[in-house]
């Protein structure tokens, strides 16, 4: 039997591809901080589809929440899926490791827990990254949420000066060139594991909106914006396709040769396209992953003070 573990996957475009992929049979290991939310899927699954799906809370902005969920999981993955995220707006925040929201909660969470988890994944098995046309600068996604920065982990971590738009979509380029990196890392190491990175368009729908005002909301949900985005060149779609082709990524055999990809789902097409032009430098990409690793590790063996108040995860 099939199994993919899941970040995100209780609401919007993750509770798309849960379905879709409990329609096919496939188990589930639904991740994220909402246990209640996570158990009436999970029900709803079970119920419906006689799947098995278990749940691990886990937030990606806490180090030691991602710990802890990978140390309470016990089994064989096939496919781990990075889908959580978010865009923080409003003043700068910071998470209980003391990064930058944005970054610690899109990038350094799901990186931090490919690592744990990466050897529980099958021989065949796959990661797949949930990125963002954003992260493309030369794109109208990019333009319009604002042009990417410079994937340097160590300063984003530290970041207090970018807009929220840009700590968004320089994340996700962060993402994507992860799941690259992670492709040659693999293939080095001779692993018959797939690492592939996912745009799923822009989908409004979901809860990505969330702290903009009501207008906006209902505005960028229109059908009427729909048509204006396309036109400009905007990646659209919507949370049932969406959903479907990253259930899709995860498990169809189609996509078994979908490695160091990068696919995008577009006005209802999935394909795979290429990335952002800086997306694909591998010396960049071995700095973020060398500097990633130096600022999820070295709290791994901490142990507080007696005096010192533990890190909400």
């Amino acid at each position: 039997m099939t199994t993919v573990l899941i970040t995100g996957g209780h609401s919007g475009i993750g509770l798309a591809a849960v379905r879709a992929l409990a329609a096919d049979g496939v188990d589930l290991v639904l991740a994220g901080r909402s246990p209640d939310r996570m158990k009436t899927v999970a029900d709803e699954l079970r119920a419906a589809h006689d799947v098995a799906v278990s749940t691990l809370t886990l937030d990606t902005s806490s180090l030691a929440s991602v710990r802890a969920a990978a140390a309470e999981f016990h089994g064989e993955l096939d496919t781990i899926i990075c889908n959580a995220g978010g865009r923080f707006d409003g003043p700068v925040t910071y998470s209980p490791d003391g990064y930058e929201n944005t970054f610690a909660t899109n990038c350094l969470g799901h990186f931090l827990l490919v690592e744990l988890l990466l050897d529980r994944v099958a021989d065949g098995g796959r990661v797949v990254w949930t990125a963002s046309g954003t992260h493309d600068p030369d794109s109208m996604d990019g333009r319009l949420v604002g042009a990417a920065a410079e994937p340097d982990a160590m300063a984003l971590a530290a970041e207090g000066r970018l807009s929220a738009g840009k700590r968004y979509s320089t994340s996700k380029l962060c993402t994507v060139m992860y799941s690259y990196e992670l492709d040659r890392r693999l293939r080095a190491a001779g692993r018959r594991v797939s690492s592939i990175a996912y745009d799923p368009g822009s989908v409004p729908e979901t809860a990505f909106l969330r702290q903009m005002p009501a207008p906006v909301r209902w505005i960028a949900t229109s059908a009427a914006m729909k048509w204006v985005s396309q036109r400009l060149g905007v990646t659209t779609s919507d949370v049932a396709f969406s959903g479907a082709a990253l259930a899709e990524l995860a498990v169809d055999p189609a996509h078994a040769d979908g490695s160091g990809k990068y696919f995008q789902a577009n006005d209802g097409k999935l394909a795979a396209v290429r990335s952002s032009r800086i997306s694909y430098d591998e010396q960049r990409a071995a700095k973020l992953w060398a500097d990633s690793e130096t600022l999820v590790h070295p709290r791994a063996d901490a142990v507080p003070a007696d005096d010192d108040e533990p890190a909400e995860s």
